[in-house]
């Protein structure tokens, strides 16, 4: 337990920031798998919603939940699943 003011109030920030970036991860991965699923029966659908997959994964990517080239290579192969 953290006994100084200070480390008390960076434990409240990380614990807010953990949220934010937890609710970022979770956004994204639920558009890739709908996106995934969808690939597999409606290809015209899937290809609507790479958009919004795509935003998911640059937002995440520019708040530093996932690095730039994890996200390159995530929109990458959702690129190639829709086609």
């Amino acid at each position: 337990m953290p006994i100084t003011q200070s480390a008390k109030k960076a434990i409240r920030g990380s614990l807010r920031k953990k949220a934010f970036n937890d609710r970022r991860r979770r956004a994204m991965k639920e558009i890739i798998k709908k996106i995934e699923k969808l690939s597999k029966t409606d290809k015209t659908e899937a290809l609507k919603m790479l958009s919004s997959a795509f935003k998911a994964i640059d937002k995440a990517a520019k708040t530093g939940v996932i690095k730039k080239n994890n996200a390159a290579r995530k929109k990458s192969r959702l690129a190639r699943l829709t086609k």
